[in-house]
């Protein structure tokens, strides 16, 4: 029998992404804001189109207590057309309304919901957001949340196609848009969803001869959702970081990736700068500004994981670009080519990712989703159980942390290359790894799911096809007939640098551990924090 590649789950032909109506109808607005982050002072550009005589605007500063900080009822309506590479090129649409960004507002995350109702009386509402960062002359908190909103845009796919899928129509070989534009709405599910929709990470362990099921998906088709929901950003990911820290007493300062792109400088004056989540793109200059704040004796406290791909920001933080492929980036025969929009860990930009996260995707990546190590413990098993980290847990070499059905170590997660010695972890060096990283817990975890249904199947991460890509573009060649190189690791890890530090939890879905009040996971995360922000 012919082996096919399998067809992407979350791929299936005739689900579609969301897109305005022209029918007047169909009451119903969509909005995006000119920029993602203010000052206090600053003002607003809200952009938008519905077909709805009037609308309302509502704005949420969104955490542990949800509040409302602005309701303008009555709002007049405007309709414009939307061109279909609107993915691309952005909406172009009018500006609507004006949001002061007043004095009192704190730095935080702001929902703004839009919201109409139709001839039959339900409601029809969608939202964006934007970040209220601290003042610019004023004084900074030591902790400062960095929202990925270079992720989120590579997933978004409202309007119809994203950097993973939309170009082509064959579910074996969906083609991704090399440019995004951050000039759209945001797909539903990534800022707001209900307590409890599926997430990428399997919490339970599968029977023998089991076929894989993507549940987040299957959630999103029949709720209306993007099938990119639980890809990225605030609702799966920081939100939930958010809501423990603020329960917790915790108080942040909020910024976004393209604030770091913007200033190099931006994260001077705090102490310690968080990550959450999903934070798989990264731009030269946000690795700048983190790598700055290291060297100069700031710390790093990272609770994400899949650190891949760089990216390029242009028009104002309005347009991102990623090819992933080398050669068809026009950059790569250039002075320009250190920024080549492929993997950190492809060996010409000679930046590798481990120099400033410790720990790359490149050597993961999957646990837990689809058939990717399905009956892995879904936790990290200790192995320098005297770390810092380990503070206050009473943890013993060889335990476990945050197991199914916690599953903190699934999804998508970061490693090295590695040796064992006397039962403890080593990097190996061959990949970038900082001289100093200790490896203080692993977990297995492979570069794509493994096909046993000769194609037939739909899968999540594409086969071995694609696990073998990635391997050649990293350098990193093997054997197609051999699966071992196929198998990483997830870990969890730290390095010094300068007088600064780096925590690398190294998984996307830590959070689902706060989320459970795994009693672990709560204290290692207390414990990054204090010493790193104190």
């Amino acid at each position: 029998m012919t082996q096919l590649r399998p067809e992407y789950a979350w791929s299936p032909v005739g689900w579609s992404s969301e897109f305005p109506t022209d029918d007047p109808a169909h009451a119903e607005v969509w909005c995006y804001a000119d920029r993602f982050s203010y000052h206090r002072g600053d003002q607003v550009r809200l952009h938008g189109s519905t077909t709805a005589e009037t609308f309302d605007i509502e704005v949420v500063r969104d955490g542990a207590r949800p509040r409302t900080v602005l309701l303008l009822e009555g709002v007049p309506g405007k309709h414009a057309s939307t061109a279909p590479d609107c993915y691309a090129t952005g909406c172009g649409w009018p500006v609507l309304a004006t949001i002061d960004v007043d004095a009192s507002w704190s730095s935080g995350f702001y929902l703004v919901l839009v919201r109409t109702t139709r001839a039959d009386g339900t409601v029809f509402e969608r939202e964006h957001f934007f970040v209220v960062k601290p003042d610019a002359d004023g004084p900074k908190k030591p902790l400062a949340l960095v929202l990925s909103t270079s992720t989120m845009m590579a997933y978004n796919d409202w309007g119809g196609a994203n950097q993973y899928r939309g170009i082509g129509d064959d579910p074996r070989n969906d083609i991704g848009a090399p440019v995004v534009s951050a000039r759209r709405p945001i797909a539903r599910g990534m800022l707001r969803k209900p307590p409890g929709a599926p997430r990428e990470s399997n919490s339970f362990t599968p029977p023998p001869f089991w076929q894989p099921r993507y549940e987040a998906y299957e959630w999103a088709r029949y709720n209306g959702y993007s099938r990119h929901h639980a890809d990225a950003f605030w609702a799966t990911y920081e939100r939930p970081f958010v809501v423990w820290a603020e329960e917790a007493g915790y108080e942040l300062d909020y910024l976004t990736q393209h604030d770091l792109d913007a200033d190099p400088d931006v994260l001077a004056g705090h102490r310690c700068v968080i990550l959450v989540g999903h934070d798989e793109y990264w731009s030269w200059r946000m690795r700048d500004a983190v790598d700055r704040l290291v060297d100069s004796g700031g710390n790093v406290a990272r609770f994400g994981g899949n650190f891949f791909w760089q990216v390029r920001i242009t028009d104002d933080g309005g347009t991102q670009i990623c090819y992933r492929d080398p050669a068809a980036d026009p950059v790569t025969e250039t002075a320009d080519a250190h920024l080549v929009t492929t993997a950190w860990d492809y060996p010409p930009i000679g930046r590798p990712a481990a120099e400033t996260m410790g720990l790359t995707g490149s050597s993961g990546v999957y646990a837990r989703y689809g058939n990717a190590a399905p009956r892995s413990s879904g936790g990290f098993t200790v192995y320098r159980p005297n770390h810092w980290a380990f503070d206050g847990t009473d943890l013993y070499y060889g335990d476990v942390i945050g197991a199914a059905p916690v599953t903190i170590a699934a999804f998508e997660l970061d490693s090295v290359e590695y040796t064992f010695r006397q039962g403890q972890p080593y990097p190996t060096f061959v990949d970038g790894a900082p001289e100093n990283l200790e490896i203080i817990a692993m977990c297995p975890a492979v570069l794509a799911e493994e096909d046993r249904w000769s194609g037939t199947m739909p899968l999540g991460s594409g086969g071995a096809s694609e696990s073998q890509g990635l391997r050649e573009l990293t350098g990193r060649t093997g054997d197609p007939a051999d699966p071992s190189w196929q198998y990483g690791s997830g870990m969890m890890a730290t390095f010094t640098r300068n007088g600064g530090t780096v925590f690398n939890a190294g998984t996307t879905e830590w959070v689902n551990g706060l989320v459970a009040g795994d009693f672990f996971t709560e204290k290692i995360t207390r414990n990054a924090l204090d010493r790193l922000g104190g």
